[in-house]
């Protein structure tokens, strides 16, 4: 192909919006729809695009448009342009003077009183606006990608790849326990897993990465408990924790108020089951500085609320709500 000079001081970014949107549906007549245009005002902007970058950006593929290596080079690009637009106007949004907006999600597996833990700073902060919301881990991904949240809090970790420009990072871990009503339980202990043959457990639900873990571990030691309930919600398995009699392994800061006012005890556990917690957010993306401070102090307040010692302390009881 012969080299061409593009001229990119004459780029239009009316005609790469309408590329943009094309793209992200795949389809000529539904993209023109969406913006109010006619498909041939629409076929003809994309074509002088192409004619300022030099080479065609859509394959035909039967009914659909097909990027071509340059449309996706290009589509990557869109993507930080107007999803930066997307973010600005998501910050913008019911601010008020002096006041910054942080949008917040988290998997629906997470357990709600990390989540409040992990925010507890921002709570007595009067120039912040939190917005929190939960989810499944992709949708919630794919709204981060899309600049309309800031910050995903995860179970998993996420690598990062060509297609989805994320940062993973480790924001601590907490070893699992197992517990139950204090009447039955006070002062007795079992062992995880070996004691557990027969006994009613609640668990974790399939999704929740801790499970796979615990089913691990209980075919090695080849024991078998009786499985009375299995729950992704953390909010909802802390319930079941509190009211069914039944004993449950989950990580303690599930239900570290009932540990607390003694309507639960810790029956025993295992360093050999751990949660992690990971903080997600976009390679490409305005800095916060109350979101760095947040992801920076992150493991120091993640030892302290598991009752891990802080360095150079000595082990103390878990506090907080």
């Amino acid at each position: 192909m012969e080299n061409r000079i593009v001229d990119l001081g004459q780029l239009n970014f009316h005609h790469f919006f309408y590329f943009w949107r094309v793209a992200k549906t795949g389809h000529l007549t539904r993209a023109a729809e969406e913006l109010h245009v006619s498909q041939s005002a629409l076929s003809s902007q994309i074509r002088q695009l192409e004619e300022r970058l030099g080479d065609a950006l859509f394959e035909r593929t039967g009914r659909r448009l097909v990027l071509t290596d340059t449309g996706q080079l290009a589509l990557s690009y869109a993507e930080n342009i107007f999803g930066l637009s997307q973010e600005l106007l998501g910050r913008l949004q019911g601010r008020s003077a002096g006041m910054v907006r942080l949008r917040v999600g988290s998997v629906a597996t997470l357990s709600r009183n990390y989540q409040e833990n992990w925010i507890r700073p921002l709570l007595s902060d009067p120039t912040v606006t939190l917005s929190l919301e939960s989810g499944l881990l992709d949708d919630l991904l794919h709204r981060l990608l899309q600049h309309q949240l800031d910050v995903v809090l995860a179970n998993d970790a996420v690598p990062a790849d060509a297609d989805r420009p994320l940062h993973c990072r480790f924001l601590g871990s907490q070893a699992i326990s197992l517990v139950g009503p204090a009447a039955a339980w006070r002062g007795r202990t079992l062992r995880l897993p070996e004691d557990l043959q027969g006994v009613e457990l609640a668990l974790p639900g399939p999704r929740h990465a801790l499970r796979g873990q615990f089913d691990a571990l209980c075919a090695a030691a080849g024991v078998t408990p009786r499985l009375r309930a299995e729950v992704d919600d953390m909010a909802m398995l802390r319930l079941v924790a509190r009211d069914s009699g039944w004993l449950t392994v989950l990580p303690e800061v599930v239900v570290q108020d009932e540990l607390r006012s003694g309507v639960l005890v810790k029956v025993g556990g295992s360093t050999r089951l751990k949660e992690h917690f990971y903080a997600i957010t976009t390679l490409h993306r305005h800095r916060i500085e109350r979101l760095e401070q947040l992801l920076a102090g992150a493991p120091r307040r993640a030892r302290k609320h598991a009752g891990q010692p802080e360095d150079g302390e000595a082990r103390r009881p878990a506090r907080g709500a």
